[in-house]
């Protein structure tokens, strides 16, 4: 459909949106004006990153193995984070009485997590210089896995199954790492007042945000990891480091800026990726070190660039035990401090429970999604008469408006055709851009009925061949809609894993301008198109296909000249004990299920015009059974009953042949 075009231009439009907010986060004048300014920043930083529980659940710290070394312990301990969810650490600690300060050392993305040779290394570092050191697995990873084995990844469709709930991985796990001071300032043998963390990559992005959020953590010295935001825009990152809407309230200073007055080290490798690179990281460090100027420590933030690739090798680790020696014991000045002799261990000797040996009832990343996406749906309360509803319908209106954004500022049709040039049967393919810097495309073709099918999907055709030759036989008139960022207009190297759209999915994010709500507006332009380009405007069917279903049912909602949603083989639940199958991260609004409820709810906006649901699935792409359908879509069933419509229809997957039929006949 349209021309092949390169990837280049959707990129372009999101960093130039990103430009243009980056303009309003000017520098703060004065220390009065940071002031204020950092507690706007902390508190919709925190909204981003999905709230935090207002009271802490017993840590309930458990003991589960010791390892002795000749001047270090490593105990193997249970906490409790959350209500039932168990965290898997190790503690370092040095020989004697105590109580000695203590560093958090989060990992990166290494197979081995905490157990990695190169988080082993800082902590048996810190540990023989005097320190504790705390070692943990990041909700998702090491032995915090779905499986048991180390080295599984917890990032794309995995994370993904707590984008809805709004509760950010990158939350969950910044929390998580308070708790860990909770723990540290709980025993007897750490200093509470003396706590420090430190991290690189993905657990650099940890250590910002909690060094940020957290005013325990004197020290903060995130590694490979502090870039600037706008560096993300073009590259690949994981879930876990993603603050959806960020650009839209900061850059990366703002974050370190929340640090000021504590100690902050960013320490950068010459040979790392743009996101993290040096050049990025000084744009950040500028601004950061003007708050910390206002606040009178300036001694206070300090910039390490090591001849490295990506790593927390040993002269990032010497600098790092200068700079907590400073903070945390008041001695030296900030300098490396050569490290101790340093021998690891076989990974799996760490494991807190050796595979095969975890509770059966532990809670994996997709179950805890799965509880919160639970108690979510339960708020959901059924209309229990025809003007409540029409009342929460406005109320969901205005929330999706907020997703949805601006709406064709500089609408501009490419290679339009004229109508009446087109003979019946004949198709005939254009552009649309409506916004300045991104394009759709459309492929019109002419029916000789009063009848027109909108069809779209995000990863291959809304229809078979088969479905469109019956449309052209029937005198419908056809216009198939490829959304920007899909298809041809999605970058090359787009999927990550399991995540077809991971990318674009992500830049969107950033910029709090989600996918979806970009794809409504796609939509809703087409449907404009058909008003502006008809003398008498056809009756619309909106088809979609798979997670289409999403910005469809949307666009039908908000657009009352859509009069049937059809819904092919599309997910209709968000709920899931296990990750998501492959799919679209860019379908999901961020915190859709809060808001707005889960997607089989979202039929009842087009309440009450006909909905078509044909072979409804899961987020695993597999048939949902009639009594799941049932479950499914009893909220929406209930506002069709009080608008006295019986136009919800299910049709179940041995159906999928005849969908046509059966509504155009109706």
């Amino acid at each position: 459909m349209g021309p092949q075009i390169e990837s280049e231009p959707f990129v372009t439009f999101i960093r130039n949106q990103a430009q243009e907010m980056a303009k309003q986060h000017r520098l703060p004048a004065s220390r009065q004006e940071w002031l204020e300014k950092r507690q706007e920043i902390r508190r919709k930083l925190i909204k981003s990153l999905g709230g935090f529980p207002k009271t802490r659940c017993d840590l309930d710290p458990q003991t589960v193995g010791r390892m002795e070394f000749a001047d270090y312990t490593v105990e193997k301990v249970v906490l409790q984070t959350l209500p039932g969810v168990r965290m898997m650490v190790n503690l370092y600690r040095p020989s004697g009485a105590g109580p000695f300060p203590a560093v958090l050392c989060v990992h990166g993305h290494w197979k081995g997590a905490k157990q990695d040779p190169t988080v082993q290394a800082r902590c048996i570092g810190l540990a023989k210089l005097g320190f504790v050191a705390l070692a943990v697995d990041a909700f998702g990873a090491g032995e915090r896995a779905i499986e048991q084995a180390l080295g599984e990844y917890h990032g794309e469709m995995t994370a993904a199954t707590l984008y809805a709930t709004g509760r950010q991985l990158a939350g969950v796990q910044v929390y998580e790492n308070m708790r860990c001071a909770d723990y540290l300032q709980s025993r007897p043998d750490v200093d509470g007042a003396k706590l420090a963390i430190t991290g690189t990559s993905g657990g650099g992005n940890q250590t910002m945000y909690a060094g940020a959020l957290e005013d325990r953590f004197k020290a903060v010295i995130p590694v490979c990891s502090v870039g600037n935001y706008q560096a993300y825009l073009g590259v690949a990152c994981c879930m876990c480091e993603l603050v959806p809407g960020a650009l839209s309230f900061t850059e990366e200073w703002g974050v370190l800026g929340l640090v000021a007055p504590r100690g902050l080290m960013v320490i950068n490798a010459t040979r790392d990726g743009i996101q993290f690179s040096v050049a990025e990281a000084k744009k950040s460090l500028s601004g950061a070190k003007v708050v910390y100027d206002q606040m009178g420590v300036s001694e206070h933030v300090r910039h390490v660039i090591v001849d490295s690739g990506h790593d927390y090798n040993k002269p990032m680790r010497e600098a790092m035990y200068g700079w907590v020696t400073l903070h945390l014991k008041n001695e030296g000045d900030g300098s490396p401090i050569e490290e101790p002799e340093i021998e690891t261990v076989d990974r799996e000797l760490l494991r807190c429970y050796q595979e095969g040996e975890r509770p059966n009832d532990y809670l994996t990343l997709p179950k805890l999604a799965s509880r919160f996406a639970k108690e979510m749906v339960k708020r959901q309360v059924k209309p229990l008469h025809r003007e409540h509803w029409d009342a929460d319908r406005v109320a969901k209106l205005g929330m999706i408006r907020r997703y949805v954004g601006r709406y064709a500022n500089n609408l501009e049709i490419h290679d339009g055709v004229a109508l009446d040039e087109v003979e019946p049967g004949e198709s005939a393919s254009f552009e649309i851009s409506p916004e300045t810097g991104v394009r759709f495309g459309l492929r019109w073709t002419k029916g000789r009925r009063e009848e027109l099918v909108i069809a779209t999907a995000l990863d291959g055709p809304a229809l078979s061949a088969a479905e469109r030759q019956w449309c052209v036989e029937h005198g419908i008139g056809l216009l198939e809609v490829t959304l920007r960022a899909t298809g041809p207009y999605a970058p090359k190297s787009n999927r990550i894993g399991a995540a077809l759209d991971h990318n674009v999915a992500q830049w969107a994010a950033w910029i709090g301008r989600p996918l979806a709500g970009q794809w409504v507006e796609d939509l809703q332009v087409a449907i404009g198109w058909v008003v502006a380009a008809y003398d008498q405007v056809p009756g619309v069917t909106l088809v979609t296909r798979g997670a289409a279903i999403v910005p469809g049912v949307i666009a039908a909602g908000l657009q009352t000249r859509v009069k049937q949603l059809v819904a092919l083989d599309a997910p209709l639940t968000l709920v899931s004990e296990r990750a998501y199958g492959p799919g679209q991260i860019g379908a999901i609004l961020p915190g859709m299920l809060a808001t707005l409820g889960d997607i089989g709810n979202l039929l009842s906006l087009v309440a009450p015009r006909p909905v078509w649901v044909i072979a409804g699935k899961n987020m695993q792409a597999e048939d949902l059974t009639r009594d799941d359908l049932v479950e499914t879509l009893s909220y929406a069933a209930s506002i069709y009953k009080v608008n006295e419509s019986r136009e919800l229809h299910v049709m179940m997957p041995e159906g999928r042949d005849r969908w046509l039929q059966r509504v155009f006949s109706a």
